[in-house]
């Protein structure tokens, strides 16, 4: 791997090697190296299209690494993931792509991946992205993350993207049943003319499935970011969508929530916050000896980061 690819492969996934264990790593759209372990298997797609994961029953304390790095221009790439948890299993998977493109061509990289949560089963799953190198050409992240929770079955998602990327849609999907629970922790940060645009759609279909997602997000610039959430009750549910957003110089953000109860023992909340930064956290920032350019950067990796 080149000095490149290594740093990529460290931004994304906190790797300074190929690991050891389950691990499957995608270069320039092709798979690089992966290896399965005596509780993950992990196997190509007879058509190509991708790869499927199995995380056998009762496994725990386990991690998967998953990280894409492209490092050349004009490459539209599309990968589609399967992952099956197995039964009572409790698994960390560390995934995200990291786009390095230093050419006048588009680089794009859209990924699809489908969960399936056994009963009683637990699964961390943190996508980063990251997008870098100084030519024209744009780096586009397009995310796809379809989720189905069988009774009981628990899903922790961080997703995080921190400049650099100059289009992403990301698309979440998920079904809840009995007992389900989900919790989404979003950060981004867009400059420049990069646009965002983050659509969450969730079902509770279960009793007592419950559904939580937060996202904080920074706009700087001219940068535009878009937030959706569809959030529907079907049964005797919980529901929370919390939207924070600053905004700075000419930047916009759009926030779209909609809640859908279906059934009278849904309870179903959506919270949005949009606006600039304080300016007596400026001012007292800039007393203890801080610039206003350092001093919004502290607020605002205080504000991403917690």
């Amino acid at each position: 791997m080149t000095d490149i690819e290594k740093a990529l492969l460290e931004k994304i996934s906190n790797l300074h090697k190929i690991p050891s264990g389950a691990f499957s790593l995608r270069r320039n759209g092709k798979t690089f190296k992966k290896s399965s372990s005596t509780d993950i298997d992990i196997m190509e797609k007879q058509d190509g299209s991708g790869i499927d994961v199995f995380v056998k029953p009762n496994v725990k304390n386990k991690s998967l690494h998953m990280p894409v790095i492209i490092t050349v221009g004009g490459l539209n790439d599309l990968v589609y993931n399967s992952f099956y948890i197995g039964e009572n299993a409790d698994v960390t998977i560390i995934a995200g792509c990291g786009i390095h493109n230093s050419t006048c061509n588009d680089s794009r990289h859209d990924g699809v991946h489908t969960f399936h949560l056994a009963k009683n089963s637990k699964l961390k799953y943190i996508e980063t992205h990251v997008g870098e190198g100084d030519g024209s050409g744009a780096k586009i992240l397009n995310p796809v993350t379809n989720i189905f929770m069988a009774e009981n079955s628990e899903m922790n998602i961080e997703t995080i993207q921190i400049e650099g990327v100059t289009s992403t849609v990301r698309t979440t999907n998920a079904e809840l049943e009995n007992g389900a629970k989900l919790l989404i922790n979003e950060k981004l940060l867009t400059c420049g003319r990069q646009k965002a645009k983050t659509d969450f759609k969730v079902c509770l279909c279960g009793e007592n499935s419950k559904a939580e997602i937060v996202s904080r997000s920074v706009a700087k610039e001219n940068s535009c970011q878009e937030f959706k959430s569809n959030l529907i009750g079907k049964n005797s549910c919980f529901g929370h969508v919390e939207c924070d957003g600053i905004v700075l110089d000419k930047a916009r953000v759009i926030s779209i929530p909609k809640i859908d109860a279906q059934n009278c023992e849904a309870s179903l909340v959506h919270e949005a916050a949009i606006g600039k930064i304080a300016g007596d956290e400026i001012v007292k920032l800039m007393t203890l000896g801080l610039g206003r350019k350092q001093a919004e950067d502290v607020i605002i990796n205080s504000f991403l980061l917690n």
